[in-house]
């Protein structure tokens, strides 16, 4: 097959939909040539990067994850080394690529790429790889999560989860989880997460201060100013838990509170 395969070839032999192999084109991850007519002809190379795709869609990821985790994974390729030379594998969360016995990792924050590609005696042969290691311990968990919160949500909080799975009195893990669920709306499951975490860890000033913010976003201002005075108890100098609760006791009719929080604040802010 001198002028490579065609999208139809791709489709038979890897059984990729059309709109992944678009849009690997459109991110600039594989260049195919063009035939006589206009037609998309993928290399060899051009097949291993698209087999990586595949393992990815049969884990049932969307098109938009795989794209960037695919995209990500290339940035780190050097532009020199040909993909069909590479042996790329998951090692625990990290994606690790191999080049004879120079090994790199991508640390790219996306998905694990649960396969290996190979190109022994110029033959296209895919391995599998065995489970990613079960012994991670809760710290690892927690600081893999917040380098991910700025790249994927979902999977910093799947991490956070981990952790407390992990170390269920992980204060930190509760807090960071509760937040990215209540910046992503799910109000009960923070209200649920923040609870759990002052069941196992005790009364954080910062738990209760999230907490009753939670609280207030579900139209519960009564328990919300309970939490805020219980945050106070914890961490009398938080000026954003006077001044939140002010507001609260205002509408409640609570003036001389109001205005005590109400000063607290200032002097605090002054401060």
């Amino acid at each position: 097959m001198s002028e490579g395969y065609s999208l139809r070839d791709v489709g038979r032999l890897l059984g990729l939909p059309r709109s992944i192999v678009c849009g690997l084109i459109d991110a600039g991850f594989v260049s195919p040539s063009r035939g006589r007519r206009g037609e998309y002809r993928f290399s060899f190379q051009d097949l291993v990067v698209l087999r990586a795709a595949q393992a990815l869609v049969e884990a049932k990821l969307s098109t938009t994850r795989i794209l960037r985790s695919l995209r990500r994974l290339r940035s780190q390729v050097p532009p020199r080394v040909p993909l069909s030379g590479l042996r790329v594998e998951a090692v625990g969360d990290a994606v690790v690529v191999r080049e004879g016995d120079a090994q790199w990792q991508t640390h790219d924050g996306q998905y694990v790429l649960r396969f290996q590609v190979e190109s022994p005696g110029g033959r296209l042969a895919f391995l599998d790889v065995p489970p990613p290691s079960r012994d991670e311990t809760d710290e690892a968990l927690f600081e893999r999560a917040i380098e991910l919160e700025h790249v994927d949500s979902r999977a910093a909080c799947d991490h956070y989860r981990r952790a407390i799975a992990a170390n269920a009195r992980h204060l930190g893990a509760y807090t960071n989880l509760g937040r990215l669920l209540h910046e992503q709306k799910q109000l009960v499951e923070a209200e649920a997460i923040y609870r759990e975490g002052l069941t196992r860890c005790g009364r954080d000033g910062t738990l209760l201060f999230n907490l009753a913010i939670v609280l207030e976003d579900r139209k519960q201002p009564a328990e919300a100013a309970d939490m805020y005075r219980a945050a106070l108890i914890e961490m009398p100098d938080l000026p954003d838990a006077h001044y939140n609760l002010a507001l609260l006791c205002e509408a409640a009719g609570l003036k001389q509170e109001a205005i005590r929080h109400l000063s607290a604040y200032r002097k605090l802010r002054r401060r």
